[in-house]
């Protein structure tokens, strides 16, 4: 999966701005977090017409109280650079939570 570098807002426009892209906010110290990690290749392999891109929250902390990620693990999704929906709350998250979110996204 893809990593994120500390971004901008604008920044991050051109990162989703073609093609269809989840981002992955995430911390090394969350507990929540990493209950999910092990599922995500397995996720990225399902999905495959999407982008996935890990975004850590601590170096994108800016970015994250910009855009309202409040909670980690957080799913958002972009397509052709419109947010087209989220996963964000502070609740751990299962594969099965996660795969719901991806296939109840706006065709």
């Amino acid at each position: 999966m893809e990593q994120l570098p500390k971004s901008t807002m604008a920044e991050l426009q051109t990162t989703v701005a073609n093609g269809q892209t989840i981002l992955f906010w995430t911390a090394d110290w969350c507990p929540d977090c990493r209950f999910i990690k092990p599922a995500m290749p397995e996720i990225e392999a399902e999905y495959a017409d999407f982008k996935f891109i890990q975004v850590d929250r601590d170096e994108n902390i800016d970015l994250a109280a910009e855009m309202g990620i409040m909670g980690i693990p957080s799913f958002v999704a972009y397509r052709d650079g419109e947010e087209i929906g989220r996963f964000v709350n502070k609740d751990r998250k299962t594969k099965e939570e996660v795969e719901t979110f991806i296939n109840n996204l706006p065709k």
